[in-house]
């Protein structure tokens, strides 16, 4: 069963010290200096930036670039706060290359002059991909650093010097312990996806590295939510920094059209492959909790006869690569993926988004479903929320203020399993098969035999003690 969604108000406080520069809505934004702003050459950018924008095709600037560009042109220290999908890179990166260009000159060997850090190597590739075509023809030169692939290649790169470096914390630090880079001549500083580093606990590295940054230099924040610690983070990296927001924090997509339906572990499966061969043209991006879920998933999805692949954290850079190439090209039409890969696509063609497992972080949520409804297409999010997954979904529902509509102990169609769970908890005595069941003469969610349930006609918890094999998992 599909149920329908109500959006209901998100509002949340913007950290002190910030200044605001709100933005609602895409059409008619107003530029800083009060007109109306609907062409890249309205916010100030060199001819250089502007025909790299042409080539790529990029003829009107996003709501968050309207906003950030010419703030950060002026040099001053920007927090954006804007949902996946938006240009957030370029948001960032236009101005950055803007004023680089305005200040020539080769960087000396292992320096860099401007440093972009994103919490994954998916989205350090993505980033870079973005800003590669707008330096064409220029001096400047885009380099990743990520982990899974050779450092001491890496290296050689760096002896060079950098214009722009794109990294993940990790890897950097890697770097700089071997003294292999110098981080003193940074004039710019990007922290993309800055919640997902503090979710990611990269808030350590990101204290490892600061004492090696230039200073003065300008600092970039953004994020697609607004946890409370980005309070510190913001005290600790900016200087009196202006917020650019395009969007409440944790809001959705208005095109992304949201569902969820209720099936126990078991009838996930079965639900899936019903959706997936319904949708058997759609570009279809499957999330799974674990690393080994995803696997087994798109194992069982190939044997059955559907075109996927996986990406996940066991898997190297390589393999993750070529996935996401394949699928980005069309040769697959399925990729099942853990959150590692939640802010490392920018596929515009995916229209369909599936949370087979539902995310115990909420704001992993807003970034597995802003996968899909890219560059102004529509999408669609399907969720499945088996009973252990209840108060994930309330944690959602909380952060994207939309209610999604349910009835309070079992939906109308669609999981058998919920009425049978509901039958036993009336006293029915039918023996249930899934979490949060009851057995007969026992406690819910017990097991038969063991704790806290009991056995039929026995005491909680009587009887002899068996070893029980775990269950094995449907993801």
């Amino acid at each position: 069963m599909i149920c329908a969604v109500a959006v209901l108000p998100n509002p949340i406080a913007a950290p002190s010290g910030v200044d605001d520069v709100l933005l609602r809505g895409a059409e008619g934004a107003r530029g800083v200096k009060g007109h109306f702003v609907s062409t890249f050459e309205q916010l100030g950018l060199s001819p250089t930036i502007l025909k790299g924008l042409e080539k790529a095709g990029f003829d009107k600037p996003t709501p968050i670039q309207e906003k950030a560009i010419p703030l950060a042109l002026d040099g001053h220290d920007i927090m954006g706060l804007a949902q996946t999908g938006t240009g957030k890179s370029l948001a960032f990166g236009l101005p950055m290359m803007d004023r680089l260009l305005a200040t020539p000159g080769r960087p000396m060997p292992k320096s860099v002059k401007a440093l972009v850090l994103a919490p994954t190597r998916e989205l350090v590739n993505q980033i870079a991909e973005n800003l590669r075509p707008m330096v064409q023809g220029t001096p400047m030169k885009v380099m990743t650093v990520v982990g899974g692939q050779s450092i001491n290649r890496q290296i050689g790169m760096l002896k060079r010097g950098c214009d722009i470096l794109v990294a993940t914390p990790g890897r950097l630090i890697d770097l700089l312990d071997r003294r292999e880079i110098d981080l003193s001549t940074v004039g710019y500083l990007v922290l993309d996806e800055a919640d997902q580093m503090l979710d990611m606990g990269f808030i350590h590295s990101l204290r490892k590295i600061a004492p090696h940054l230039g200073t003065p230099r300008q600092t970039m924040l953004f994020s697609a939510t607004m946890p409370k610690q980005m309070n510190e983070l913001s005290g600790s990296y900016l200087t009196n920094p202006k917020r650019v927001e395009c969007a409440p924090p944790g809001k959705t997509a208005d095109k992304i059209t949201q569902s969820v339906e209720f099936h126990e572990k078991g009838e996930k499966r079965v639900r899936l492959r019903e959706i997936l061969t319904e949708n058997k043209d759609a570009t279809t991006l499957i999330f799974s909790r674990t690393k080994h879920g995803a696997e087994r998933m798109m194992k069982q999805l190939v044997a059955e006869g559907f075109n996927a692949a996986s990406i996940h954290g066991n898997k190297s850079q390589g393999q993750r690569d070529r996935a996401i190439k394949a699928f980005r090209d069309g040769d697959i039409s399925i990729l099942v993926a853990t959150d590692v890969a939640a802010r490392g696509i920018d596929i515009p063609a995916i229209s369909l988004v599936i949370n087979f497992d539902l995310p115990n972080v909420a704001e992993s949520y807003v970034h597995r479903i802003g996968r899909t409804a890219r560059a102004g297409r529509d999408g669609q999010a399907i969720s499945f929320c088996a009973s252990d997954e209840r108060d994930y979904l309330k944690d959602i529902e909380k952060l994207i203020g939309r209610k999604f509509d349910r009835p309070d102990w079992e939906p109308s169609e669609g999981s058998k399993q919920y009425a049978r769970d509901a039958r036993a908890a009336a006293g029915q005595g039918q023996k249930s098969r899934g979490r949060g069941g009851a057995n007969a003469g026992g406690k819910p969610g017990g097991k038969p035999g063991g704790k806290p349930g009991g056995n039929a006609g026995g005491k909680p918890g009587a009887g002899r003690r068996r070893r029980s094999r775990p269950r094995k998992s449907a993801a």
